[in-house]
């Protein structure tokens, strides 16, 4: 029976927008440490291979409106596996904070004595750049709206009304559903030819992408065959020319 002294932590830890080699420098380490990782649908698989051999990985994904592993049972372990065996690693695509429940599951730790770390990861709309899409320019966009095409409710965020009134590039997360709402908003607003991109996969070598107009956005995405995991894009950076200001 081993005498090793178990310190229950958790490091909440973000692992980037799908290529593995975006992650932290602080994440790799913190990886090849661990004694249990927790990891998600969007975390790269490649990853794991960084931990030691006796590190225990548990999936805990959730499929985008498909089976998932309820939060409930995800706190469960990680009070679990800190208190028996040390340092656990929840690992999470993009960043955990963003639109990831990170900050909850922290949050648990902390209620059940389980000390707290959190490290960040590049998050999604950050690979856009993949794709010659800044997220700002200084000609054309003033700011970011970042925004959750579905709210816990199941509706669209009342808050994209409000982003389409800015000078700013709208991001949203979780909108694939929604496109026809999307979509039909910018419309009745007179928008309808603003400029759209839907980007799956970005940092990955089977990535693919579409750029139009956000009033043709759910035919954008079916007649490309786009699906989740993906982020929408609206705004002038689009088509923005490149080069010399």
């Amino acid at each position: 029976m081993s005498d090793r002294t178990i310190l229950p932590e958790l490091y909440v830890m973000g692992a980037g927008p799908g290529d593995p080699e975006l992650i932290t420098v602080k994440g790799y380490r913190i990886l090849q440490q661990a004694e249990v990782v927790l990891y998600d649908n969007l975390a790269n698989k490649a990853l794991l291979d960084l931990t030691k051999e006796e590190c225990e990985k548990i999936y805990v994904g959730k499929q985008p409106y498909g089976a998932y592993t309820p939060q409930e049972a995800i706190h469960e372990l990680i009070k679990e596996k800190a208190f028996s065996k040390g340092m656990v690693v929840r690992l999470k695509g993009g960043d955990p904070f963003i639109f990831g429940r990170g900050y909850e599951e922290i949050l648990f730790a902390r209620e059940h004595g389980i000390k707290t770390y959190y490290i960040p990861g590049i998050t999604s709309m950050q690979a856009t750049g993949f794709e010659d899409i800044p997220l700002t320019h200084r000609a054309v966009s003033e700011g970011i709206w970042v925004l959750t095409g579905t709210k816990k409710d199941g509706s669209l965020s009342k808050d994209l009304r409000l982003a389409m009134q800015s000078n700013s590039t709208v991001v949203i997360y979780m909108g694939m559903k929604k496109a026809p709402d999307i979509a039909a908003t910018y419309i009745q607003a007179g928008n309808g030819d603003m400029p759209a991109a839907v980007i799956q996969h970005a940092s990955l070598p089977h990535k693919k992408s579409v750029v139009g107009k956000v009033k043709d956005l759910p035919e954008l995405i079916q007649q490309n065959k786009l699906t989740h995991p993906a982020i929408i894009i609206i705004g002038k950076v689009i088509t923005v020319e490149h080069g010399p200001q």
